[in-house]
C-alpha cells in the first residue's frame, strides 16, 4: 500500500473537522451568550442568538479557508 493520501480522503477529513469546529464554536458562542444574558442583560434572548451566530460565522470562515486551500492544491 502506498503512503499517499488521496485528495478525496483529505477533503473528507477537512469536512469532518469543519463540522466538529462548527459544533464547538456554535455551542461555545451560545454558552457565552447565555452567560452574558444571565449576568449582564437580565435574561434577554438576543445575546444567546448573537453568540451562536458569531460562533457559526467563525466556523464557516475557517472551514471556507481550509476547503479552498485544499481545492487550490488539486
Amino acid at each position: 500500500m502506498s503512503g499517499r493520501i488521496h485528495s478525496e480522503d483529505e477533503l473528507g477529513k477537512k469536512w469532518d473537522r469543519c463540522v466538529t469546529d462548527g459544533i464547538l464554536k456554535t455551542t461555545g458562542g451560545i454558552g457565552l451568550g447565555l452567560l452574558a444574558s444571565v449576568l449582564l442583560f437580565k435574561v434577554k434572548r438576543w445575546p444567546i442568538i448573537f453568540g451562536g451566530g458569531v460562533g457559526l460565522g467563525l466556523a464557516y470562515r475557517n472551514c471556507e479557508q481550509e476547503i479552498n486551500e485544499t481545492l487550490r492544491k488539486t
